[in-house]
C-alpha cells in the first residue's frame, strides 16, 4: 500500500531552488513519501544597476509585448512598476503579454492576469515557434535575468524585424553556504536523488559542494540520481556533473515530480 499511495517513501532527495521557492516543490515531493533535504542554491534580488530597468518601466506602455521567461521577472516588474504609480495588472490593459511556462504563467495569474500566450511546449524555441503574430514591426519588452540568461529570444525577434529593449529586472546570486541538516546526508552518503530546475542551481550547487567538501565532492554523490527539469538544465548537468539519470518529460516542477516516480518504481 505505501509502494502504491508514497511511491517516493523513505526516499533522500535534496531540492535544489531559490531560497524562497523551495517550499512549493518541497510539499511536492513530501507529499509522496519522500525525506526532503533542503540546498537552497539561488539568492534572488535586484540587478546591480536598476536605472535600465527604470528607463524600460518608463515607456512600458510603449511596448506591444512583454515577454517573461521566469516568475522572478513578473514579480521585479511587478514590484518595480509601484515606484512609477502603475503595476503589471494596469499595464496589461495595453499590452500583450507572453509567458514561458507554466510556472510563469500562474504566477502572472496571481496578480489577477492572464497571460495572451503561453506556448505548448515550456522552453523558449517553442515560444518563438509558436508565436502568434509576426515579430515584424513590434515593440518588445524583455525583462531578464541579469547573467546566466538565453539570447535565444531576443536575436530571433530581432531577426524578424522587432525593436527589442532587454534589460535586467533581477539577479541570481549563490547563497554562502549549505544547510548543516544537507551537508550531513551528502557526507554520509544517504542521498537517493538531487533535483535541479535550472542550470543556475547546477553549477551553483556545484560551486557551494566544492567549497564544503574540496575536490572529493563529486565522489559523494556517485550514488545519487540527478534529476532535471528540461533540456538546458540537463545540458549543464552533463557538462559538470558528468550525467543526468532523467530529465523531465514535462518542464515543470510536477514533470520532475513525475521523473522521480519513475525512477524509483
Amino acid at each position: 500500500m505505501l509502494t502504491v499511495e508514497l511511491p517516493l517513501y523513505q526516499k533522500n532527495i535534496i531540492i535544489t531552488r531559490s531560497k524562497d521557492k523551495i517550499s512549493d516543490i518541497k510539499n511536492l515531493f513530501s507529499c509522496k513519501g519522500a525525506k526532503v533535504f533542503d540546498f537552497p542554491t539561488i539568492d534572488v534580488g535586484y540587478p546591480d544597476d536598476l536605472n535600465p530597468l527604470d528607463d524600460a518601466l518608463k515607456e512600458i506602455k510603449d511596448f506591444h509585448w512583454i515577454i517573461f521567461s521566469s516568475s522572478n521577472g513578473i514579480k521585479f516588474v511587478d514590484e518595480r512598476l509601484r515606484n512609477f504609480n502603475t503595476s503589471l495588472k494596469e499595464c496589461s490593459k495595453k499590452i500583450k503579454i507572453a509567458v514561458v511556462g507554466e510556472k510563469t504563467s500562474s504566477t502572472l495569474r496571481d496578480l489577477g492576469i492572464e497571460a495572451d500566450f503561453v506556448p505548448p511546449d515550456f522552453v523558449a524555441e517553442s515560444l518563438i515557434d509558436n508565436f502568434p503574430v509576426s515579430g515584424y514591426g513590434l515593440r518588445v519588452f524583455l525583462p531578464r535575468v541579469q547573467t546566466g540568461g538565453r539570447n535565444l529570444i531576443s536575436d530571433e525577434f530581432r531577426n524578424s524585424g522587432s525593436r527589442v529593449v532587454e534589460v535586467a529586472a533581477y539577479e541570481t546570486r549563490c547563497p554562502d553556504s549549505i544547510p548543516i541538516e544537507t551537508i550531513n546526508a551528502i557526507a554520509n552518503r544517504k542521498v537517493d536523488a538531487i533535483v535541479f530546475s535550472s542550470g543556475k542551481t547546477v553549477s551553483n550547487s556545484a560551486l557551494l559542494l566544492e567549497k564544503e567538501f574540496g575536490k572529493k565532492w563529486l565522489t559523494l554523490l556517485k550514488d545519487s540520481k540527478l534529476l532535471t527539469i528540461g533540456p538546458q538544465t540537463s545540458k549543464k548537468c552533463e557538462k559538470i556533473f558528468g550525467r543526468v539519470d532523467k530529465e523531465a518529460v514535462k518542464y515543470t516542477f510536477e514533470g520532475l515530480l513525475d521523473a522521480a516516480i519513475a525512477l524509483f518504481n
